[in-house]
Formats: structure tokens, sequence, C-alpha cells
């Protein structure tokens, strides 16, 4: 059996990581592991693989399957995390959800799921979990934005929208929170090696014009994220609160 050994920067904190079945929300679970962070995985899908993953390099885990548009799949996942930790100390929420629509074809129903998913479950997961955090006087509250809210592309209003509605959310609850030991911060993420972008005309944008302009000129890795993700939630990162991080290997902005 493979060892690892890691300077466990948050050994004992309880890290609840929304949206993390799959994809960019796996690798965050298993670097904050890594750090020594009990993780606490919540989805609407089945995460039983990266809940595998996390105990493959030591790490304690508990998978909750909930809908956290639902105040009530919100609720009963906390009870739960308090019956098993006691609290949260660290949310990274990665909920979210990608899609491509003319403005002029975009139905009323299709915005309001985009604002449900991206938005409404991040205001129900940190109304749930802010009273452990005020109690236990620490509290990383990190959410994951996009890169596309800098760079006004199109079919993506509704997406857009909501992606800067978290950067706006974050700035201000920062300002009420501080006080407590909180702090509250956005990541914009640009395109990563988990996409499999499409044949649409947007996706092929992305892969054969943004991604030469980047400074750097590579998809983003899941491991480049997770390693922002771990640094703000580490108490070393205690001063950093309001701002938005992007990585996204440096797109040219308009």
């Amino acid at each position: 059996m493979q060892i690892h050994h890691f300077e466990q920067g948050l050994r004992g904190r309880v890290a609840l990581v929304t949206g993390a079945a799959v994809g960019n929300g796996r690798a965050f679970c298993e670097r904050l592991a890594e750090e020594g962070a009990r993780i606490v995985i919540a989805d609407i899908a089945d995460a039983t693989q990266t809940a595998e993953a996390v105990r493959r390099i030591g790490g304690e885990v508990l998978a909750i399957q909930a809908d956290l548009t639902k105040p009530c799949d919100v609720e009963r996942m906390m009870d739960c995390i308090i019956a098993h930790w006691g609290g949260v100390d660290i949310l990274v929420h990665n909920v979210g959800l990608y899609e491509e629509e003319p403005f002029e074809l975009l139905t009323f129903e299709q915005w309001q799921h985009m604002l449900d998913v991206t938005l409404n479950s991040l205001f129900l997961t940190v109304k749930a979990v802010l009273p452990s955090m005020k109690q236990r006087g620490f509290g990383r509250i990190i959410a994951l934005s996009s890169d596309t809210v800098w760079l006004g592309m199109p079919y993506l209003v509704h997406y857009v929208t909501a992606k800067m509605g978290i950067i706006g959310f974050v700035r201000s609850l920062a300002a009420e929170v501080g006080r407590y030991g909180i702090t509250v911060n956005a990541i914009t993420v640009g395109l990563t090696a988990t996409q499999r972008p499409n044949a649409s005309p947007l996706s092929q944008t992305i892969l054969e014009h943004i991604l030469p302009t980047q400074a750097v000129h590579r998809a983003d890795e899941p491991e480049d994220i997770a390693n922002v993700v771990a640094f703000l939630a580490l108490p070393a990162s205690g001063i950093i609160t309001g701002q938005t991080i992007n990585v996204d290997g440096g797109v040219a902005r308009h």
C-alpha cells in the first residue's frame, strides 16, 4: 500500500465540497484531504468513486446525496454533518450547470433553472454552514465561478449572469462575516482539462481562439485549481477575503 506524507495544515477541519462526484470537485476533495481535512461530499449524483479516491490517500470522508437547490435536502445534509463531525469549517461550493443557448431562444424555465443551480444552491448552503463556522471562530467559503464573466461570450447570458452573481455574493458576504474569522472568496476558472467541448460554435471558439491567447498555452488541470482552493482554505490565508482569483492561464481580456 502506498503511503502518502503531507504537511497537514487542515488536520481536524471539516471541509464540505459540493458538486464533487466528478471532475474538478473530486480533485478538490483529494487535495483538501492531503492537507488533513475531513471531507464531506455533497452531490445530486452518486459520489462513491470520489469517496473511494479520498480513502485511498488516507482521508476520512462522508458522502451525502442531495439536491442543494432544495431547502429540505440542505437541512438534511447539515443535520448529517453535525451528527458525524459537529459542523463545517470549509465550504467549497462547486455546484454548477453549463448550458449554451442563444438569448432569443432562451426560455424563462432555463433561466430560472440556471439561477437555482448556481446561485440558490450557494445561498442555501452558505446559510446552512455559517452558524457552525461562527461558533468555531473559523470559516473558509470558496465559490467556483467562471472566467466567461470577463469575456463577453455569446450564447451564455444565463450562465454568465449566474456566475457573475457569485462574485457579487462573496464580495458582499465577506464584509459581514470577517469579524468571525470567516473568509469568503471566489475562483474564476478557465477551460479545464476535464471539459470535453462539443461541436457548438462557442466550444469551437474556446478551443481554436481563446486557448492560444492565454499567457500559458494549456488548459487548466484540476490540480491547478485544487491548489488554489487548498491555499484559500488554510489558516495562513486568513487576510484574503472578498476576492476573485482568476485561474485561467492568463486569458486575454477585452
